[in-house]
């Protein structure tokens, strides 16, 4: 236990297992281009069924069943959380993420709470700020529905990533609202990594999405 005196309360909070508050989520608002908001709503839209995205349905099944085990603690309703896994991993793969870092957000986010809203007005698995549904121009978007949360805040994530040319410590940054400071991209690695790491490749590919190349809002 001496190796935990003085750890920041989040951070002591994930070596212990606890549940955190739903306290992240704070993406500071940018106005896209033209372009970046014309993919980002077309992605959006995609009316695909979520579905698991491996090799084969064997090698889903095992990920299903293992994650399912990991999960039900937090989530009882062996349904609810099939549910939810399947979403989460077609969806991160949609945007080209790491589904067990997924995970590890949304731990860190909103201790897989369906209604989870922050301090700062962030809504939702993902705690995405409702000012997303107006930038991409989909204002009806209900950010509390489970596939549409998970869609932007995988899609945000991906946009971050973007900008930052691939640097996933500084796209969590952004996706804090903390970028350059530490705290937030720890957190998320230590979640993905103690709670959700998966020794075998989570999946294969889904269609690519377009993706804007500028790189900048």
């Amino acid at each position: 236990m001496r190796r935990l005196i003085g750890l920041a309360p989040a951070m002591l909070a994930l070596a212990l297992g606890l549940p955190l508050e739903a306290g992240a989520g704070k993406q500071i608002y940018e106005p896209l281009s033209a372009s970046v908001r014309s993919v980002l709503s077309e992605a959006v839209r995609d009316s695909t069924s979520p579905h698991l995205v491996f090799k084969s349905d064997q090698e889903g099944q095992a990920w299903l069943a293992a994650m399912s085990h990991r999960l039900a603690p937090r989530m009882p309703k062996r349904r609810d959380r099939e549910e939810f896994l399947i979403a989460v991993q077609y969806e991160a793969k949609r945007a080209g993420l790491d589904p067990q870092m997924v995970l590890g957000l949304i731990q860190v986010e909103s201790a897989f709470r369906k209604y989870a809203v922050s301090s700062a007005g962030a809504r939702g698995y993902m705690q995405v700020m409702p000012f997303w549904v107006d930038l991409i121009g989909r204002p009806s978007d209900n950010l509390f529905h489970m596939r549409v949360n998970l869609r932007y805040g995988c899609l945000i994530l991906r946009h971050y990533l973007d900008i930052e040319r691939g640097d996933l410590f500084r796209a969590l940054g952004r996706y804090n609202g903390s970028l350059g400071q530490a705290e937030y991209p720890r957190m998320v690695e230590a979640a993905w990594h103690n709670h959700w790491a998966y020794p075998q490749r989570t999946g294969g590919t889904v269609p690519a999405q377009r993706r804007h190349q500028d790189g900048g809002t």
